[in-house]
């Protein structure tokens, strides 16, 4: 549990010196891939904010999702690609493969699906190399290109508001 603590401290302060450089990016393009970066351990609702993405015409095989639990257990076998904080190392280094290929995927659109600060979160948003990326207004400004001022339950209103928004800028 302390080890916790120490290692969250170290990613925390890995995340902080690459939050400096952070370059802002014009998006002026029709959205096609989308990565969407879940909490699951406080949002329970991913295969609803999935469906409600997906009825604004994204097609299904356009999104991948990567989901984050508190309390991961390796033998449990996950509806979805899903990781913990044992699949980041000491020094902020993504250890999963499957989450260093979302990383390294060029999404039109990246959701960080999230509400509150969570440094293994933010560091595999800040690493991720999507070209525009959206998250919750309570997380840390420097990450996301576009903040949305809602709750993290009301799915709807999110995704509408961000689809409201991609619409004016096209």
């Amino acid at each position: 549990m302390f080890l916790n603590y120490i290692k969250e401290f170290f990613v925390k302060k890995s995340l902080k010196n690459h939050l400096y450089n952070v370059q802002n990016k014009v998006f002026t393009n029709n959205v096609q891939t989308i990565g969407l970066l879940v909490d699951e351990s406080k949002y329970k609702h991913s295969e609803e904010l999935l469906g409600e993405i997906i009825s604004k015409g994204i097609v299904p095989q356009n999104v991948k999702i990567a989901a984050y639990r508190n309390k991961f257990d390796a033998k449990t076998t996950y509806s979805r690609p899903t990781f913990g904080k044992k699949d980041i190392n000491w020094q902020g280094e993504i250890t999963a493969d499957f989450l260093n290929e979302f990383i390294k995927t060029e999404f039109d659109l990246l959701i960080s699906y999230y509400d509150s600060e969570n440094a293994i979160l933010m560091s595999v948003t800040n690493k991720s190399r999507a070209k525009f990326k959206v998250g919750f207004a309570s997380v840390d400004q420097r990450l996301n290109h576009w903040m949305i001022n809602t709750a993290v339950e009301n799915y709807r209103l999110f995704v509408f508001e961000l689809f409201k928004y991609l619409k004016s800028i096209k």
